[in-house]
């Protein structure tokens, strides 16, 4: 069955060729990036390649709440159902170490953006026969500090994105649990791949960026993951391709989840 899928950062890297491949089985493809140019050079191209021509765009800076908001209302006006979100947007290095409202960048497009995004268009995913949703975690997992979160204590950026990419892995169980009708997957796409944050962030790669992408593409479409959300696929794990694994224990520790999902609540009212 054909459906419509939104994929955040998809410019580049392993949320272009889950794209690619995506438009080229004749799904709907909405394509995002922070710049307009971009985004529409991304979707000619796609749409060259794959030959269909449902490739559309959304633009928005995610380490920009407000524009994150501003593309959550265009997605609720635009789209009727949405089939299946993936949130690949995310950021390892940066120009710039905070956002306007003085909160680490990683975290805020890491984890805040999708947090603000999913939230708001929940009720356009609850429009889809069988919804899911695909959060990008990472092998780099670390306890979430309520200083660092809230923008009041400087870490590494290895620290930073580590906090930021457990925060999501801990709000993807979460949302499993209160949301039963959608499925929701936390995924490491794998360490180190061939892509261009890698490049900036660790100048090497142990394995090609198509591995990520096509495990965005199976999570997203394959019938063999109908029934595992709240569950964590590692695609560092196993011989041919990864497996469900264990994610850092804070994940399942529910009175930590519980104090992560209040204090970004509270931060996001503050904002």
């Amino acid at each position: 069955m054909l459906k419509t899928i939104i994929i955040t950062g998809s410019t580049d890297g392993i949320g272009k060729l889950a794209a690619i491949k995506l438009a080229s089985e004749g799904h709907t493809i909405y394509i995002h990036g922070r710049n307009e140019a971009k985004v529409n050079a991304v979707i000619a191209e796609i749409i060259t390649i794959s030959n269909n021509q449902n490739i559309k765009g959304l633009v928005a800076d995610f380490s920009d709440l407000k524009a994150v908001s501003v593309m959550a209302e265009q997605v609720k006006k635009e789209i009727a159902k949405v089939d299946v979100l993936i949130n690949n947007a995310g950021v390892f290095k940066s120009k710039t170490t905070r956002n306007k409202n003085g909160l680490d960048v990683r975290m805020v497009v890491n984890y805040l953006a999708p947090y603000v995004l999913t939230n708001a268009i929940l009720p356009s995913l609850k429009q889809a026969e069988s919804p899911r949703i695909i959060n990008l975690s990472s092998a780099a997992q670390a306890t979430v500090s309520e200083s660092v979160l809230f923008g009041k204590k400087s870490v590494s950026e290895n620290d930073s994105y580590a906090q930021s990419k457990l925060a999501l892995t801990m709000w993807s169980y979460y949302l499993a649990q209160h949301e039963p009708t959608i499925n929701v997957i936390a995924v490491n796409p794998g360490s180190l791949l061939n892509t261009k944050m890698v490049k900036e962030a660790f100048d090497h790669h142990w394995s090609p960026a198509e591995k990520g992408g096509s495990i965005l593409v199976d999570l997203a479409c394959s019938e063999n993951y109908k029934n595992d959300s709240g569950k964590y696929f590692d695609n560092d794990k196993g011989e041919v391709k990864g497996q469900f694994s264990m994610a850092h224990e804070d994940t399942y520790d529910e009175a930590k989840v519980e104090k992560l999902v209040g204090l970004t609540a509270l931060l996001l009212s503050e904002l």
